[in-house]
């Protein structure tokens, strides 16, 4: 590669915007998610007119450690950012090196996944219980659903864990199981995963799990606070009802040495650090052990619809990976067109880095 003959001319800082096409509400743990946001991001710019630009993953390091330096001195292209301290530069510098050697990121990571993946619908979140003064009950839900279904998904993600905080312990429970029952009768033929954000105990969370055991749950996120014994008995009741149904955990503050061990005993399948705050770099580094575990990953993506597009090219680069996390909406001001969505597949294109424009 000729990484060593190009060298960082500029940092420019930017902001791209997100919007959904609803307002999206409540979960086990927060108020509404809103309609979308504003993201940073930078730009790097080298003196040989070529530039690389991504999400702003962290504290930006001052520019006087970065303008002069190479890329090569920035970025190995085998293992990603070489100095911790650069972490913020992440994506930009793989974006940067993908427009350097005319190759896609995926082909930067290894190529070893597909170029097309499943990808879930993100978005079902507690619809049911909006608006406070006349809430519009479980064919909110399915409006969504409808809606997203429409523009092509073909699996849900369901929050559940009502009970945790905006509805008593056992109305929560029943809405949960409710609202499972009829996503599942309204799409016999679609994926259903659901996503507790750590809203039940280990208790509560078995016998919600009896009450849909014959849903055909894909997986189960986040169901309670990780505790390594309580993941283990999770596991003996879904091997012990014969369930196929995965165990997905990490999205939340993961402690990843625990989270391995975890895995490694067989009690986590699917392992959900977020694609921006652990990084491309980070995932290049653990996905031989999470192979080596016979675990899978799917990078967490919620907030913002190019995450999607950045897990996307992280699951076809480095494998492992059997579905994205969908977030429905659109990134004003990047051209996101060479990204192909059909029928609940999402295909990376075949162009240089992440293959994202920047508008003019």
């Amino acid at each position: 590669m000729s990484l060593d003959r190009h060298y960082i001319s500029a940092v420019e800082v930017s902001t791209i915007s997100s919007r959904y096409p609803r307002t999206i509400g409540r979960n086990a743990r927060l108020g509404s998610h809103g309609s979308g946001s504003d993201s940073a991001i930078v730009i790097l710019r080298t003196d040989t007119g070529r530039s690389g630009w991504g999400l702003l993953a962290g504290a930006l390091p001052p520019e006087n450690q970065v303008v002069g330096r190479s890329v090569i001195d920035l970025i190995d292209p085998d293992t990603g950012v070489r100095d911790p301290a650069m972490s913020a530069l992440d994506f930009a510098l793989h974006d940067l090196v993908g427009q350097i050697e005319d190759l896609p990121v995926y082909a930067v990571l290894g190529a070893h996944g597909q170029r097309t993946i499943s990808c879930y619908d993100g978005a079902i979140y507690f619809a049911d219980l909006d608006p406070d003064d006349d809430p519009r009950g479980v064919q909110a839900v399915l409006a969504d659903c409808a809606a997203d279904d429409a523009a092509g998904y073909r699996a849900f993600k369901l929050k559940i864990g009502r009970g945790n905080r905006w509805m008593d312990r056992a109305a929560g429970d029943r809405r949960d199981i409710e609202v499972t029952r009829a996503v599942r009768e309204a799409y016999p033929r679609h994926r259903i995963l659901v996503d507790a954000n750590d809203g039940y105990d280990c208790d509560g969370f078995i016998a919600y799990l009896q009450a849909v055991a014959d849903v055909g749950l894909y997986w189960v996120e986040e169901p309670f606070l990780d505790d390594a014994a309580d993941l283990a008995r999770l596991r003996r009741h879904l091997s012990d009802t014969g369930s196929a149904t995965l165990i997905a955990e990490g999205e939340s503050n993961p402690d990843l040495d625990s989270l391995l061990k975890i895995a490694g005993n067989g009690d986590i399948d699917v392992l959900l650090m977020d694609v921006v705050s652990f990084g491309l770099t980070g995932w290049r580094s653990v996905m031989p052990t999470v192979a080596e575990l016979g675990a899978h990953a799917s990078p967490h993506a919620w907030g913002l619809p190019i995450k999607t597009l950045y897990a996307a090219q992280l699951a076809a680069g480095l494998g492992r990976v059997n579905t994205v996390e969908g977030v429905p909406g659109q990134t004003l001001g990047a051209d996101t067109s060479a990204y192909l969505w059909r029928d609940g597949e999402l295909t990376v294109p075949d162009r240089p880095g992440f293959g994202i424009p920047l508008g003019e």
